[in-house]
């Protein structure tokens, strides 16, 4: 059984392709995006992503403008923004954005797939309380 279906966005293709390898053995389904329009893209299509993980230093749309975009366009999406250049500011103003949380490259593995689990057990729960608001809509409307 998947843990979760994360995808991995940085611009880094060896870094990409390694975690990829590393949490598919974890029993994690991966989908890689190698820029922040890269990942929008695939995620404002059919994506069944649960969680992102998203690099904050990236050419063109970097990761805060990316975490934007995807609480604007998928918002029950959760982000776990993942830098090797920590600054307290981009941290701060990520969690300001609604990213999950905030880790430093390299990060343990272990921590990592915990966060993924805990963000993705978040998103579950929002779309259950949503499916349960949305019955009980229904049913009191009948008459």
């Amino acid at each position: 059984m998947t843990i979760a279906t994360i995808m991995l966005v940085d611009d880094e293709v060896p870094f990409v392709e390694a975690m990829t390898k590393r949490l598919k053995r974890r029993d994690l389904d991966v989908e890689q995006a190698f820029s922040g329009q890269e990942a929008l893209d695939k995620l404002t299509e059919d994506s069944k992503t649960e969680v992102v993980i998203l690099d904050v230093k990236m050419p063109g749309m970097d990761g805060i403008d990316t975490l934007k975009a995807i609480k604007s366009k998928v918002p029950l999406i959760e982000v776990i923004m993942l830098t090797g250049h920590a600054t307290v500011e981009s941290a701060i103003e990520g969690m300001k954005l609604g990213a999950f949380d905030y880790l430093l490259k390299p990060c343990d593995m272990e921590h990592l797939i915990a966060k993924v689990s805990e963000a993705a057990a978040k998103k579950r729960q929002h779309e259950d309380k949503i499916i349960n608001a949305r019955i009980q809509e229904i049913t009191a409307r009948r008459p």
